[in-house]
């Protein structure tokens, strides 16, 4: 009967080893992902930094929740009164799909370029950021395209 006990005991401390390793194992992948996780919030907070500082705004109000909308509403020229329609989930999702199309061309980009800002966010954000985009004024203001720059909120400017 001891040497019965003995085995079950040899059986339980093996398979605790196993667990052990499983969990070990289990919390590597989570270290891992936790990392690459970490690293893309730096990639996102850099390149949106990158974005308002090229657009005139404090690089800083990217990382205040709620302000950063406000502030995105302005680079876009969309009203800041949006940023209640961007706090509703229902209306949300609409809303910063309208957002990634006003910045794309408000960085003279095409609507492929704001296809890329809205599906693969991280990438051409960083894109827009670090690249050599430059902003081009509010494109909301111009009329949704064109040259935004111009100045009169979208006017034809004057010959003569």
């Amino acid at each position: 009967m001891l040497f019965g006990q003995m085995g079950l005991l040899a059986q339980v401390d093996g398979g605790d080893a196993a667990a052990g390793a499983a969990g070990a194992a289990v919390a590597g992948v989570g270290l891992v992902t936790m990392a690459i996780c970490a690293a893309v919030v730096v990639v996102l907070v850099a390149a949106n930094w990158k974005v308002y500082s090229k657009a005139d705004k404090p690089g800083w109000a990217c990382i205040i929740p709620i302000y950063n909308i406000v502030m995105m509403l302005e680079i876009v020229g969309r009203p800041t009164w949006w940023v209640i329609l961007a706090l509703f989930p229902c209306t949300a999702p609409i809303v910063l799909i309208i957002i990634m199309l006003d910045l794309a061309k408000s960085f003279g980009k095409d609507n492929m370029f704001a296809a890329g800002l809205i599906l693969l966010n991280p990438i051409f954000l960083a894109i827009l950021g670090f690249g050599e985009a430059e902003y081009q004024g509010p494109a909301a203001l111009a009329g949704g395209g064109g040259d935004a720059s111009a100045g009169g909120g979208g006017d034809a400017p004057m010959d003569g």
